[in-house]
């Protein structure tokens, strides 16, 4: 854990960046790499009757960390993410996951 979510970009600039992601997010966490789960969501963002560009959403599944922990994700793919993607708008929203609602294999968490 993390497992991102990724929406609102194309999947070719996350697959191009992905290892970076991985990397740096495993880092700022703490974590194992292969902990770090990266999924691409195809989306299309419709208002008055058309299909218009929209935000580029970054949803991170987790366990809780310490505040300063997801600042510094939530810093750090913002700025990537502006960075790969014309500075447009990007949106980080974090879900906290508990280990009596998480259940991998059979297994919960708690």
């Amino acid at each position: 854990m993390p497992h991102l979510k990724i929406r609102g970009i194309e999947k070719k600039i996350i697959v191009e960046h992905s290892k970076e992601i991985v990397d740096n997010l495993s880092k700022i966490i703490n974590c194992d790499r292969t902990w770090v789960t990266i999924e691409h969501q195809e989306t299309e963002y419709i208002f008055d009757g058309e299909i218009i560009e929209g935000y580029t959403f970054v949803e991170i599944y987790w366990f809780a960390r310490e505040e300063k922990i997801k600042k510094e994700v939530a810093k750090y793919l913002t700025e990537l993410i502006k960075k790969v993607n014309n500075n447009k708008d990007c949106c980080v929203i974090f879900f906290t996951l508990t280990g009596e609602n998480y259940c991998d294999n059979g297994e919960f968490f708690a």
